[in-house]
């Protein structure tokens, strides 16, 4: 589990595809230095494993499923591309910005970026099956990073970025055009989730006593 908080900014060391899928490896910033073969890391949203080698210094590897690269944009990475690397959270964190599983819902497409004073606002397209997990004022990861939608339409959804977000993650090299990765409020899938589960039972409830009553009526009317 991550919170969306971005440690280091790393830079696309190799990107190697076949059909098993791909292997990907970014550079080892100082605050990895330790990450270990088995350890799980949000690469721009993406939980990943880091597989060997793995030895101090050495950059980060990740195998990388053909699931992952058809549900994400790590497959449109080149060489030198930034990536935003978070580490898994640790019992006792705090949780500084949203819980974010790391599994990406998909990915949309940055729309239009605007200077708003010292910041910026970040407009991104809302594919139609994620809309009703996006409200405004909500979570919502893009790329990894724990953001607010600060304005919510019919097919697109805007976030305020702060300096200090526009510069420490990717967000300062995206444009209009650019594909990243989205993970909705996981939340609000569990609460879909646990109504419908809900939902079904009472109405089943309702068809079943709807049939009592029925066969009820009918053994009155005989005995009429």
């Amino acid at each position: 589990m991550f919170t969306g908080l971005v440690s280091a900014v790393a830079r696309v060391v190799s990107l190697r595809s076949g059909a098993a899928g791909a292997v990907l490896a970014v550079e080892r910033p100082p605050a990895f230095g330790d990450a270990a073969v088995g350890e799980s890391i949000a690469v721009s949203g993406v939980c990943l494993t880091v597989v060997p080698p793995a030895a101090r210094g050495q950059a980060l590897f990740f195998d990388v499923s053909p699931e992952t690269l058809s549900r994400s944009a790590l497959g449109d990475l080149a060489v030198g591309a930034g990536v935003n690397l978070e580490r898994a959270l640790a019992a006792g964190d705090r949780l500084g910005g949203h819980i974010v599983a790391g599994h990406v819902d998909g990915t949309t497409e940055v729309l239009a970026v605007e200077k708003s004073g010292d910041s910026w606002t970040f407009r991104f397209s809302l594919p139609a099956p994620l809309a009703r997990y996006t409200v405004e004022k909500g979570s919502i990861a893009v790329d990894g990073i724990s953001l607010t939608v600060a304005a919510l339409g019919e097919s697109s959804f805007d976030v305020a970025v702060i300096p200090h977000t526009f510069t420490a993650t990717t967000l300062g090299e995206r444009k209009a055009g650019d594909r990243v990765n989205l993970e909705v409020d996981v939340l609000g899938k569990y609460v879909e989730r646990l109504l419908a589960a809900r939902l079904g039972e009472t109405r089943e409830a309702v068809e079943a006593q709807g049939a009592r009553d029925e066969r009820l009526r009918g053994l009155l009317t005989e005995g009429a």
